[in-house]
């Protein structure tokens, strides 16, 4: 195992490792040196991705990819909106990070709440016109920054083997 690899699995954000003496040892039983460099390798490598595409996004006077992926959910829920915990459960974020993030975009222009017709003590979400014009404004940049940070290192064919890979991960 290389340093990178101890590194991602010994970690409690990447599922502990050996120092982790409440870990359910039956749960390593599949973690075979192989899996453990592809875990270490995925997880070096998104983080790098997104880095770099950030950077791009960045340079671009654009927003950053959060609010992208926000502004993407609310376009695609229409009119209705979502509720936050609906938002929440789209993106994989932890509530009171969304909570925080859902206040700068609404502080920007972007989101809009408003009260929910089916429960009073909740709300709903909505993507403004202008976050609309800065969604698709963004998405130029977000696709080229695809393009240059993944597409141009793979061969033909490997997006789509890479793409079925994750796919057998996400389950």
């Amino acid at each position: 195992m290389t340093r990178e690899d101890q590194t991602a699995s010994g970690t409690m954000a990447h599922g502990g490792g050996p120092g982790n003496a409440g870990a359910d040892r039956g749960a390593d039983r599949g973690a075979d040196p192989e899996a453990v460099h592809a875990w270490a390798r995925l997880v070096r490598v998104s983080g790098a991705l997104v880095s770099a595409v950030e950077a791009d996004l960045k340079a671009a006077g654009m927003p950053p990819l959060g609010w992208y992926d926000v502004l993407l959910e609310l376009e695609r829920a229409g009119d209705a909106g979502l509720r936050p915990v609906e938002l929440q459960a789209r993106l994989l974020v932890a509530q009171y990070n969304l909570s925080r993030l859902i206040d700068r975009m609404e502080a920007a222009g972007l989101v809009a709440r408003a009260a929910d017709p089916d429960d009073r003590r909740g709300q709903r979400l909505r993507i403004t016109a202008e976050g609309l014009r800065r969604r698709e404004a963004a998405w130029p940049v977000y696709r080229a920054a695809i393009g240059r940070h993944v597409a141009a290192r793979l061969g033909p064919g490997e997006a789509r083997t890479l793409a079925g890979l994750l796919g057998k991960l996400a389950g």
